[in-house]
């Protein structure tokens, strides 16, 4: 069985425990997209952990992690994580990279940081971790794959054509130090002794997994509102977070894929810039969300910084679930709630004088105000609860209202950060 975990919102949703969670069942976990600019937090017998290249199955002896093709492959980032994990009494995990993945460059979060800079005012919020340019170059067909790493006549050869362009541009349009193509060919021999036990023809070794009936998962970066295409574009990040994407960077057929758990958050939350419909406002009110959220707190797992909060979006959640083709959706971090005598829901968006359901493209959403249905809340602690029906009666109906309105049956519940915090519905 192929199961893809991904995200119905603006990333931050959880994925990182369900993916854990779920990983005992597997035997192949494989993350399809995106980079180091978003990270997973998990929390185990091991302790708490943020995970940024790594798929969030590395924790179990019995599971295969994969880098998969459509990943922006950082590799000494990739290697400091094994060790960190490691370090920490994490057995050693079983790696493969694809040999398709190609290569993010440290001048790639060069020309991140150059950009911001230069944009001012302007920037997209970047995480500077090289995203953007390495998916430029990626699809402008300059960048480096790993099998090249092994072919050191096309690496010399290439090595001085991009360190040519690069150039040109570091020098008239950011007036910046230039790259020394000797230097960046030395990178790149380092880069391919690190990776060199990893790689792995991984849409070979899948065809051979799915024959002998292995259960394999898929674990997206980011969500739904963070895609190039169906997302808040242009405040977006560079691949596409959608399950379908995970067959192509995965290196599957798409109907392999049986299952699409998406993972959906009880309230809202967003690091970075971009359209946010039920943005709370009141600094005091949301700081004490913040605070409250997640385990520690809401703050990028990658950057630290402080994220944005807002109220459950049944508009925004209902076509992330949609746009991911859901067949489940999780609920996480129900517990958070506990605190409030009642809870605001958005339902609608006004725009123009008119109401909609509908989420609509970027320069409507920017005339959007939500439309609220206030729900009664349960004010009590439903963190160590195992049964749905254990739970607060507006607690309850509240899970119920939200299922209703995404039109997909939430079929599990999770009540606290650990691993098995989870509360499973019965159908």
């Amino acid at each position: 069985m192929v199961r893809a975990i991904v995200g119905a919102n603006w990333g931050d949703e959880g994925k990182g425990k369900i993916t854990d969670m779920l990983g005992e069942q597997s035997d192949i976990i494989i993350r399809f997209q995106g980079g180091s600019n978003a990270g997973h937090t998990i929390i185990n017998e091991y302790g708490k952990f943020s995970l940024h290249m790594l798929p969030s199955g590395v924790f179990y002896q019995h599971t295969t992690s994969i880098i998969g093709n459509g990943v922006a492959l950082n590799i000494p980032f990739l290697q400091k994580e094994i060790d960190e994990i490691v370090s920490k009494g994490v057995p050693r995990p079983h790696i493969l990279v694809s040999d398709r993945a190609q290569i993010l460059m440290p001048y790639h979060m060069e020309f991140d940081a150059y950009e911001e800079e230069r944009l001012g005012g302007k920037a997209f919020g970047s995480t500077k971790s090289g995203i953007a340019p390495f998916y430029s170059d990626k699809y402008a067909k300059i960048g480096f794959q790993v099998s090249e790493l092994f072919d050191d006549e096309i690496l010399k050869e290439k090595v001085e054509r991009v360190a040519e362009q690069k150039n040109i541009i570091l020098e008239h349009m950011y007036h910046k130090p230039l790259i020394n193509p000797n230097a960046l060919l030395e990178t790149l021999h380092v880069y391919r002794d690190i990776v060199e036990p990893y790689v792995c023809d991984v849409a070979q070794y899948l065809r051979k997994a799915i024959k002998e009936g292995k259960n394999i998962l898929l674990e997206g970066q980011l969500g739904t509102l963070k895609d190039p295409d169906f997302g808040i574009y242009p405040m977006v990040t560079s691949s596409s977070t959608l399950a379908a994407y995970g067959a192509i960077g995965a290196g599957l057929a798409p109907y392999e894929i049986d299952n699409i758990t998406c993972v959906v958050k009880a309230y809202s939350s967003a690091v970075g810039a971009g359209e946010f419909v039920t943005e709370i406002l009141d600094e005091e009110e949301a700081e004490e969300l913040r605070k409250r959220g997640g385990d520690g707190g809401e703050y990028g797992a990658t950057t630290g910084r402080p994220r944005r909060m807002g109220w459950f979006d049944c508009v925004a959640s209902r076509y992330g679930v949609q746009m991911q083709g859901a067949t489940e959706v999780v609920f996480t971090v129900l517990d958070v709630l506990g605190y409030l005598d009642e809870i605001p829901v958005c339902v609608g968006y006004e725009i123009d004088g008119e109401v909609t359901k509908d989420f609509p493209v970027t320069a409507k959403l920017k005339k959007a105000k939500p439309v609220y249905e206030k729900l009664p809340g349960w004010k009590s602690d439903i963190s160590g609860i195992t049964k749905y029906e254990d739970l607060p009666e507006n607690c309850r109906k509240y899970i119920e209202f939200v299922e209703k309105e995404l039109g997909v049956p939430i079929k599990m519940v999770s009540n606290g950060p650990g691993r098995h915090e989870i509360i499973v519905r019965e159908a």
